[in-house]
């Protein structure tokens, strides 16, 4: 869970998974209201973890599965990200440039 970089304070599951759907760039912390950051090794994961919502398209494509199955599979994998996602949060008080390339 992300910890605030003014206060030190832990983001319980809940609050993390509503701050990530604001369409700023930063977070408030929900307890000393300062504006925090993705960190770029953040970013960079979240950004993996996407690459798995079309992995059953790319299933079907060599494995022939049904249509049905494939359909259930989004929604599973969906909840599945969005669940593991808050974990792998980690917050900074400046907001760092994003290069997925950048090491």
């Amino acid at each position: 869970m992300p910890i605030c970089q003014k206060c030190n304070n832990k983001w319980s599951w809940k609050q993390t998974l509503k701050k990530m759907f604001t369409l700023d760039t930063g977070m408030t912390c929900p307890y000393c209201r300062e504006k925090q950051y993705l960190t770029q090794k953040s970013k960079k994961k979240a950004g993996l973890l996407n690459f798995f919502v079309p992995l059953p398209l790319l299933f079907n494509i060599f494995f022939d599965i049904p249509g049905i199955i494939l359909l259930r599979l989004f929604p599973v994998l969906f909840f599945l990200i969005m669940s593991l996602h808050p974990f792998l949060i980690r917050l900074s008080n400046i907001e760092e440039d994003f290069n997925f390339f950048e090491k």
